[in-house]
């Protein structure tokens, strides 16, 4: 049996977050698939079972069930001792660029790529501004990295794992093309890519796909 359960499905980021984590620290752990096209999580079951919000990933550790990929990845960095904070400034830095992200780096992108590619009939207002708010997003860590390796500085952190959720998915999908417009966000996602252990998301999230739109 596997040290650890990662509820998910394969087109979330938020669970790629997490099974990347678990996959660079070479972690004893398997994916649970969730019916997220049938909305399983949202079952009274599901919730009482697994988590009240109705939300994935969940990661189950023993006796401990933890929720939200931020909590999740800090929870992974404590047991393994990788890719955590080496100070108490460090965590404050990582704490906030996880806030960043969720807020904004992975909210507003992800919320671009389900309209383009899962919702046929998205309204293209809508869209356009999710994709404003996304570009705004990917300016402010475009800047920051510009003579970084990673958010931090010379070695990632959860804070990259986190940021780096959706951005593995294929560029058709996310309607992004990286290389051409952001060169320094491409290149980080390049060193986050040769981490030993590093596989892209459709990899590890195991699941019935979502039809493209």
């Amino acid at each position: 049996m596997a040290e650890y359960v990662l509820h998910c499905f394969p087109e979330s980021g938020g669970c790629y977050k997490a099974a990347l984590m678990l996959a660079l620290c070479d972690a004893d752990w398997r994916g649970q698939p969730v019916d997220y096209h049938a909305a399983e999580q949202r079952t009274p079951e599901w919730r009482a079972a697994h988590n009240e919000m109705g939300e994935v990933p969940v990661l189950e550790h023993g006796a401990v069930s933890l929720t939200q990929s931020g909590v999740i990845l800090h929870y992974l960095a404590e047991q393994t001792g990788r890719f955590g904070a080496d100070s108490p400034e460090e965590a404050r830095e990582i704490l906030r660029w996880i806030l960043f992200d969720n807020h904004k780096f992975t909210s507003y992108f992800a919320t671009y790529r389900w309209l383009h590619s899962f919702t046929p009939d998205a309204d293209p207002q809508v869209k356009a501004a999710f994709r404003s708010r996304a570009l705004g997003a990917f300016a402010i860590v475009e800047q920051h990295l510009a003579g970084r390796d990673f958010i931090l500085g010379a070695r990632p952190t959860i804070a990259d794992i986190s940021m780096v959720g959706y951005h593995f998915f294929p560029p058709e999908e996310t309607g992004f093309d990286l290389p051409a417009t952001h060169p320094n966000i491409a290149a980080w996602l390049g060193r986050i890519s040769a981490l030993p252990g590093w596989r892209p998301a459709y990899d590890l999230l195991p699941g019935k796909r979502w039809p493209r739109g």
